[in-house]
């Protein structure tokens, strides 16, 4: 995070699924076990499966348990990433920034908020290829291992009855994912990864779909980082299967790796906390957690997880900050240069660009720490982690290196953001930005070797995904 080897965690999705191909082909193995826990992993194992269709199923590690200091919980990118920019600010000491180093993460599991990989979990269970329960169970826990478990029991047992993968991954168990992505709050990259895993099935889905179900569902989870609830909290007040039990009306009825269809899953769940998983009446927000946004600057689309937001920075519009690196934003960020009410640009950070796509979780942070959220806004054709909160709009898609307006955005011009209207536009004339285009040339790669520039030359835009080409 925050240095150039972020440029390989993108592609290593690649790469992940290609092994998954690899070994299981190689060895003709009958069925996989996935063991996966992190943001690219997982997905990477679930499109290498899907890739070569045998019967297989996820174990996702769990989140880990939260923090403390103090007394208080603690999770990893509030109380460590963002305390960065508090220091920064003056606001804590470098001896509280050490000691919440220590503190945030206290053993085994994945960030414990609703960050890419716990969404990730999330979404594998509402797909159908993760028994009920797995996805919220903690690392740390007996349930974990009994799933593990069952698991390896269960997977025979669709071995044996031939039911493979792509019999569980439909297009209406898709649907399902991004339902329960939506409904929780999720993290953005799910819009890289879903469309990822659902390629390899021959199924398309365009990144508009994301929108269109975050209109028709209500937001029922307050978790980390845009709440105040950690994944402990989400497992121990029913996981998953709860969550689908509130949707019971909107999520489709699918075959799953555990024998039952989903909405037998759902009529088996439990709520044991209505705040935690709230009704659909009750829900922290009328809308799902992801914004699809359109504009002269984000022909193909842009992504942001409006529940991660507060209420007044829905519509905001400032003038350009432009940088060409994640190093120049973070340099101005650290030195104090980003005046209130600006709209930081941080391009040439696409699949492409990058390349890999880098998270701009560094900036992010810094910004949320120094106090900045609710006055700067970030725009990029980079990605998020999921622990970004704030006006944090990334995936630009074309992305600059390809010629994306983006790349033709100057300092100064004024860049419009209306959430509720799904639009992102810079206020410079069409005819501008095409003699603007006329003197822009692409600058170089920023790699010139291995398996990077392999990547780059064959890499997709993030609207499809950030797929290869065949």
């Amino acid at each position: 995070m925050g240095h150039k080897g972020m440029s390989y965690s993108l592609s290593s999705r690649e790469l992940i699924a290609d092994l998954i191909e690899t070994v299981t082909n190689a060895h003709c193995l009958d069925g996989l076990i996935l063991l996966t826990n992190c943001d690219k992993i997982t997905p990477g194992m679930l499109m290498g499966a899907a890739r070569i269709d045998v019967p297989a199923i996820a174990v996702t590690g769990g989140p880990m348990i939260s923090g403390r200091r103090n007394m208080k919980k603690l999770s990893l990118v509030r109380d460590t990433f963002e305390a960065v920019g508090r220091t920064q600010k003056g606001e804590i000491s470098e001896d509280e920034l050490e000691s919440l180093e220590k503190e945030a993460c206290p053993g085994p599991g994945s960030c414990q908020g609703l960050y890419t990989a716990n969404t990730m979990a999330c979404v594998t269970e509402a797909l159908g290829m993760s028994l009920p329960g797995c996805a919220a169970s903690l690392a740390i826990s007996a349930e974990k291992e009994r799933i593990a478990y069952e698991s390896g029991e269960r997977v025979v047992e669709l071995v044996r009855k031939g039911v493979t993968t792509r019999k569980i991954m439909t297009r209406e168990a898709f649907d399902n994912a991004i339902l329960i992505d939506m409904t929780l709050g999720g993290s953005t990259n799910t819009c890289l990864h879903i469309p990822a895993i659902a390629h390899e099935v021959g199924i398309d889905i365009e990144l508009d779909r994301f929108d269109e179900i975050s209109r028709k569902v209500p937001q029922i989870t307050n978790l980390r980082p845009g709440g105040e609830h950690f994944m402990e909290d989400l497992f121990y007040a029913g996981g998953i299967p709860a969550a689908i039990k509130r949707l019971d009306d909107s999520i489709n009825d699918c075959a799953t790796v555990s024998g039952y269809s989903t909405k037998e899953i759902a009529k088996q769940a439990i709520v044991y906390d209505d705040d935690i998983i709230r009704t659909k009446e009750n829900a922290y927000n009328k809308e799902g957690g992801i914004a699809v946004l359109h504009g002269n600057i984000a022909l193909d689309g842009a992504v942001i997880k409006q529940s991660a937001l507060s209420g007044d920075m829905m519509f905001f519009k400032g003038p350009a900050k432009v940088f060409g690196s994640e190093e120049d934003a973070m340099k101005a960020i650290m030195d104090k240069k980003i005046p209130k009410g600006s709209v930081m640009i941080i391009r040439y950070e696409g699949p492409r660009g990058g390349p890999g796509m880098r998270e701009m979780l560094s900036p992010t942070a810094a910004l949320v720490g120094m106090g900045l959220d609710n006055s700067v806004a970030l725009i990029t054709d980079g990605r998020f982690s999921g622990g970004t909160r704030g006006p944090c709009i990334g995936h630009v898609s074309p992305e600059a290196m390809v010629g994306g307006a983006l790349a033709l955005v100057e300092d100064d011009d004024e860049i419009v953001i209306d959430i509720p209207n799904r639009k992102l536009y810079a206020v410079v004339s069409d005819s501008e930005l095409d003699s603007r285009r006329e003197k822009w040339t692409a600058p170089p790669l920023a790699v010139t070797s291995g398996c990077l520039v392999r990547y780059a030359k064959n890499v997709t835009s993030a609207d499809k995904g950030a797929v290869l080409k065949e």
